[in-house]
């Protein structure tokens, strides 16, 4: 074999053996829920509040991300809180204007937080906005919900 063929083996045998780079890797390092407080049902103005999750990605090179919502009770036309029989309608949003796509899991016209290639070593935070629509006829009480929140990268 000739010296070039040589040169060609050994590169292509330093490719195969080289260190992959580390892999990216993203947490939660804080989900703070969404409580909307006390429901008027007489109101005519919807209940707005927020909520946030935060997250950290660390190691090799930055890639994209997604952050998902489930539908928690309910689905994402609706998602529901819950008090025993009785149920709230509410949904949460990416948008501070809370119109539009409904944050889930980009099934069922949903929208997902991203794909977007994180800083790495560096938290961000992204806001979850939520509303519950005025003028639901709901006994009084407390009501609640279960949403997962999934970081897919």
């Amino acid at each position: 074999m000739s010296a070039p063929g040589r040169l060609a083996v050994l590169a292509v045998l330093l490719g195969a053996l080289a260190a992959p780079a580390a892999a990216m890797t993203c947490s939660f390092t804080s989900v703070v829920g969404v409580a909307f407080g006390a429901y008027d049902v007489f109101s005519a103005t919807p209940l707005d509040s927020t909520g946030s999750v935060t997250f950290l990605c660390t190691g090799g090179s930055p890639g994209p991300i997604t952050i998902d919502l489930s539908t928690g009770a309910g689905t994402f036309g609706q998602r529901t809180l819950i008090n025993g029989a009785s149920s709230l309608g509410y949904n949460l949003y990416l948008s501070a204007t809370r119109t539009g796509s409904v944050w889930g899991d980009g099934t069922s016209s949903t929208a997902h937080y991203g794909p977007t290639t994180p800083t790495l070593d560096s938290e961000t935070t992204v806001t979850v906005y939520g509303r519950v629509p005025a003028q639901q006829n709901v006994a009084a009480g407390g009501y609640s919900d279960t949403v997962v929140v999934t970081i897919t990268y």
